[in-house]
């Protein structure tokens, strides 16, 4: 959580406004809103309303949920136009069915994968934000997450949670060959299948590798560097750490684990 001296330096910094915006912008064009009438968004981890404030120039409405009272009181103070809510999306979106024309997040949904208590299992309160999402957005909209995921484990328990919800969608990356500009935006859809939006950055002829995609058949998520090759050191290791999150006895690792042995004579 932030206390009140962070909420103001973050909202205060220009090059944090000025970032913030960036993705917000770029998260509103992934949703695809028609362009001849105003909408109503959900903002989750709106904090101090930055994202909101390129919604509303845009000519839409929005409400913005967010955990930290220390960020939404400077939203206040900012007097931004949105609606404002003190919630933890973990424990759902407490709002109507089909009431919302799209959602966007801002770099909020990688902290559903903290466990800060005893209580918190990640792939539960993943699940409720993602089902409860999915019923309060209208069908045929979308929901863009512009995120921060820590490794692929992260993106694959993010998606996996999301496909298991009822969305349909994928990742979109954004200069995925750039350090620093490189941007992860999950892009799902409501009721339907849509054509998922190219990331920007992504004009060489390999751009399929940087996005990972995902319909209603339950495949495998492939993360973002590639799949490891199989029998590899590399897919065991990824094989028996899955077990390991499923609480299945699994062997620990040693030098040994997935070395070649010498054929017998």
């Amino acid at each position: 959580f932030y206390d009140e001296a962070e909420a103001r330096k973050y909202t205060q910094n220009s090059r944090v406004v000025e970032i913030q915006s960036q993705m917000s912008e770029r998260a509103v064009e992934l949703l695809g809103l028609p362009e001849d009438r105003p909408c109503l968004l959900l903002d989750v981890g709106c904090g101090s309303g930055l994202s909101g404030d390129y919604i509303s120039e845009e000519g839409h409405y929005w409400i913005g949920m967010d955990i930290s009272p220390a960020m939404l009181d400077v939203a206040v103070e900012r007097e931004v136009e949105g609606d404002l809510l003190l919630a933890d999306v973990g424990h759902g979106i407490p709002f109507r069915p089909g009431m919302f024309d799209g959602c966007i997040s801002i770099s909020a949904v990688q902290w559903l994968c903290n466990a800060d208590k005893k209580s918190h299992s990640p792939p539960k309160r993943l699940y409720k934000f993602f089902s409860t999402l999915y019923t309060a957005l209208a069908r045929g909209s979308r929901a863009v997450l512009q995120l921060y995921p820590e490794n692929s484990e992260q993106l694959e328990l993010i998606t996996a949670q999301a496909m298991r919800a009822g969305f349909t969608g994928g990742m979109v990356v954004d200069y995925p060959n750039s350090a620093k500009a490189k941007k992860f935006f999950l892009c799902l859809f409501v009721g339907t299948s849509g054509t998922l939006p190219k990331g920007l950055g992504t004009e060489c002829a390999s751009e399929e590798l940087h996005q990972a995609k995902f319909t209603n058949e339950r495949t495998r998520f492939r993360n973002v560097k590639g799949k490891s090759v199989k029998k590899s050191r590399d897919w065991i290791l990824e094989k028996k750490e899955r077990r390991r999150r499923q609480g299945k006895e699994v062997r620990a690792d040693t030098k040994y684990t997935g070395r070649k042995r010498r054929p017998r004579f």
